[in-house]
């Protein structure tokens, strides 16, 4: 079938075959496709929609792309790991470890900060002389060796999916559950996990603003999973104030590692959502009959210091130096902290997510590449329900020693907190679990 009559059937309505869309990316790929009409084509998808196995097929075509991990050498049930990203959302640092250090290897390939949502790869490399660049070899030794890698995911994997997506940032298809589902699943296939469990974000400071559309994308990427034979599981979680206190790479990185130290580190909607992370990847690993169990052992692996050291072994292997682990506020020790004080007492009903998270993000870019960017971000002093006094501080704005933060900094972050007379019922950080 020419390309032609494939993007008019998508127009039409007409459900593609897996030949169709096999033939449509490979042409785009090998440039016999045009521009045009693979925006044509993606164009028609975001009007007309696609079936599962049409979605399927994409998600599988792009895979195919490019090189492919084969961890089936390695014993166990592999289980990776996605979040559709989010504010103050360190949640892989924690998790990893965490889940490898009861036995289940834990292969992930993370990306870098996009918008105003933070990159896991940028917070781990704040950790001095770590890699994340690594071969496939060596990830697959690392995950043989000690059960767990985080690394960015390398051109060779799903070169189709990185032409697409930056075809449908110029072509306004974006917004689209069978696109973003299709284009997800394949860089998580493409890993080679047996296992995925997705934590897909609605709300302010997520990509997707509201519950039902998080579900819709939710239940894609679990149907995807399913006919690509992995179990997956999606939890839909919120994201309307950031996660935990840290916002920024370095600041972050900080409270990850005190989270993984157990006790009383980390608040506790962070701590919430790595407990029920881990307890699904446990599960799905065949480490605890129920997600409940394995949240307790989560707990388990916090309080007893499993999960640090596991990150300790993690560093070392990736080359970085785990003395940060003794000390984590060595990494902002050269910052200062600029109070935001609260213009009025009452209790916090509301902390704008994305709010915050850009200010992170325009902090940093003041530094361009400089080190010093790891220094940015906001630490939160002040959740939602709790109770503020007039002048108490709200947060502190972390940044390096020059320039100073201007007041309207300052005066923009004091905006993205809302106080009123009354207090206010936060709500459970997962709302609820999609599986097949």
């Amino acid at each position: 079938m020419s390309i032609r009559k494939i993007i008019a059937d998508k127009r039409d309505g007409r459900e593609l075959s897996s030949d169709d869309i096999a033939r449509a990316v490979q042409s785009y790929v090998k440039g016999d496709m045009s521009e045009g009409q693979m925006g044509a084509l993606l164009m028609a998808i975001v009007l007309r929609g696609m079936t599962v196995a049409e979605t399927t097929a994409l998600t599988m075509e792009m895979v195919e792309s490019g090189q492919r991990l084969d961890l089936t050498g390695i014993p166990g049930t592999k289980v990776d790991k996605h979040s559709t990203g989010g504010v103050g959302d360190k949640t892989t640092l924690v998790v990893a470890p965490l889940v490898a250090s009861f036995g289940i290897p834990v292969p992930k390939m993370s990306g870098r900060a996009l918008g105003h949502t933070g990159g896991t790869i940028d917070k781990l490399e704040c950790i001095q002389g770590l890699t994340t660049q690594l071969s496939p070899d060596r990830f697959r030794a690392q995950i043989r060796d000690i059960g767990v890698a985080i690394a960015v995911q390398t051109d060779a994997m799903v070169p189709a999916d990185k032409r697409i997506y930056t075809l449908r940032d110029s072509t306004a298809t974006v917004e689209s559950i069978p696109l973003i589902a299709s284009s997800i699943m394949s860089k998580k296939l493409a890993v080679g996990a047996d296992a995925i469990v997705l934590d897909v974000k609605f709300g302010r400071g997520a990509f997707m603003q509201d519950l039902a559309s998080s579900q819709a994308l939710a239940r894609a990427m679990v149907e995807v999973g399913f006919q690509a034979g992995k179990k997956t599981v999606a939890l839909v979680t919120r994201m309307e104030e950031p996660l935990g206190e840290a916002v920024g790479d370095g600041p972050e990185l900080v409270e990850a590692i005190e989270t993984l130290k157990g006790g009383c580190g980390g608040r506790s909607d962070f701590v919430e959502l790595c407990e029920i992370v881990a307890g699904h990847m446990l599960t799905l690993g065949g480490k605890t009959e129920s997600p409940k169990q394995g949240r307790k052992l989560a707990r388990q692996g916090l309080d007893s210091g499993a999960g640090l050291a596991k990150f300790r072994e993690l560093i070392l292997a990736q080359g970085g130096d785990d003395s940060i682990l003794g000390d984590p506020e060595m990494i902002l020790r050269n910052a200062i902290r600029t109070p935001v004080e609260s213009p009025n007492s009452g209790y916090i009903t509301e902390i704008d997510a994305k709010r915050i998270g850009t200010i992170s993000r325009d902090l940093k870019a003041t530094w361009g590449e400089s080190h010093r960017r790891q220094l940015c971000g906001v630490w939160l002093r002040i959740k939602v329900g709790e109770k503020v006094s007039k002048g108490e501080p709200l947060a502190h704005i972390i940044s390096p020693p020059q320039p100073t933060v201007s007041a309207s900094i300052v005066q923009a972050v004091q905006k993205a907190f809302q106080i009123g007379e009354q207090f206010q019922q936060f709500s459970p950080v997962l709302a609820e679990i999609i599986e097949h």
